[in-house]
């Protein structure tokens, strides 16, 4: 039976007093996708199984072994988002989005779903930041994704990062490759794991991406893709490495990288971190020129990338990375009767109003309970409210940082919380 008073195996739960780490990371990268033309969509956590099946690749571990998929109840069998490339293109067919101005550029930030043996950095659900770009050929095109990436990595402060590209060609060139690789695996059937055996006949190329160390081991000594490369491909790979060069973004050619999915074409790309153990990958991607087709839309070329928010946030943790802390409660009324707790609802209501984080009690606490209280949430002012503080009109608020009050007028609290935070401000950094 399960356990109702815990998460399912391979989730989390973000708590209050870890959620403004979330925010900030997120607002921060949509906030730089934003300086690229990059504007947020929103795609359902859940699509028709085909979807990921015809576009992710049947011969791939997201969909043979990872995939959450059930019949709903119209028998349609449905599968929650393992990844967002083919979602988000789905959505870009059904909607004509490429009939507006190219290149369509969107982002988005939601979370995704994989059965897999949860470990540090790999989560069952787990959160992605990404973004696509569609209607752009150019090697130009796929320098400035990378850059993007780049920027957004140090944007958040991460740093000691590093960058690996790679080019895994066409369909005309992978052709002779897939024949390269077939061979070389052939007198290494019998070492293969099962599930490489079967890829062997129908996607030699994802034996390189199998997570068995045997398979791995085995596939250190296989042909490169890059040595197999057209002319036009190779051409555009020296474009792309080009435009790298001329923006000053240092990179390495790794010609193992082959991504994990099967719409890749061409340029494929990762930022690996030497601060999160095995996980080491933060942001993936690369091109996908064949996708758009494949989902019943026009001839259009297309790239992106993805970037987990655990591993980020792994990452900026490992590197001692401050996050700002949000602000706390800006003051805290503490009630003393049916009167004085009516007036502190208005009173706080109107602060509300200018922006102030106001708050009482709503709970019934004691005089010297709600003070422990406001304590413990960091208020920086506090403000007792009694009866003679209703006659007159006038209470005294109290800095908790430093124990100073001042008497204010209730009616103009919103300008003597003002003035207190100026002047706490000012006292800090000696104005």
């Amino acid at each position: 039976m399960a356990e109702i008073n815990k998460a399912p195996r391979g989730t989390n739960d973000v708590l209050p007093g870890e959620s403004y780490k979330w925010q900030f990371v997120e607002q921060k990268l949509i906030d730089t996708a934003g300086l690229y033309g990059f504007k947020e969509i929103r795609v359902p956590v859940f699509e028709h199984t085909e979807v990921f099946v015809k576009n992710v690749g049947d011969t791939t571990d997201v969909v043979q072994k990872e995939m959450y998929t059930f019949l709903d109840k119209g028998d349609r069998s449905i599968t929650l988002r393992p990844e967002f490339t083919a979602g988000v293109i789905r959505s870009v067919v059904e909607h004509s989005l490429t009939a507006a101005a190219l290149p369509v550029k969107v982002c988005y930030c939601g979370g995704c779903y994989r059965y897999e043996k949860p470990q540090a950095g790999r989560l069952r659900e787990f959160h992605q930041f990404g973004a696509e770009c569609i209607g752009a050929a150019s090697p130009a095109a796929d320098a400035e994704m990378i850059a993007l990436a780049n920027q957004l990595l140090c944007d958040i402060g991460i740093n000691k990062i590093s960058l690996e590209i790679n080019s895994i060609g066409c369909p005309v060139c992978r052709a002779e490759y897939h024949k390269a690789l077939k061979e070389f695996f052939e007198s290494k059937k019998t070492e293969l794991c099962a599930t490489c055996n079967e890829r062997l006949e129908r996607n030699p190329m994802r034996i390189l991406d199998c997570k068995s160390p045997v398979c791995a081991e085995i596939a250190k000594d296989a042909p490169k893709v890059i040595d197999f490369l057209c002319d036009e491909c190779q051409t555009h790979f020296d474009g792309v490495k080009a435009h790298l060069d001329a923006m000053g973004i240092a990179y390495k050619i790794n010609p193992r990288i082959v991504r994990g999915l099967d719409y890749y074409t061409r340029t494929v790309f990762e930022f690996i971190s030497g601060d999160i153990g095995a996980q080491a990958t933060v942001c993936g991607g690369g091109r996908y020129d064949g996708l758009l087709e494949q989902m019943g839309g026009a001839k259009e070329p297309a790239l992106g990338f993805a970037m987990g928010i655990e591993r980020l946030l792994m990452v900026l943790e490992s590197q001692n990375v401050e996050i700002p802390t949000p602000k706390t409660c800006d003051l805290y009324i503490a009630p003393m009767g049916e009167a004085a707790t009516l007036k502190a609802s208005v009173l706080c209501n109107t602060l509300r109003d200018e922006g102030f984080e106001a708050l009482t009690d709503i709970v019934g606490r004691g005089l010297k309970a709600q003070m422990r209280y406001a304590n413990k949430i960091g208020a920086r002012f506090t403000l007792v409210l009694g009866e003679s503080e209703l006659e007159n009109g006038k209470a005294r608020l109290k800095c908790m940082e430093n124990g100073e009050e001042s008497e204010i007028s209730l009616d103009n609290i919103a300008d003597a919380i003002y003035e207190a935070t100026f002047a706490q401000f000012a006292e800090q950094f000696e104005l």
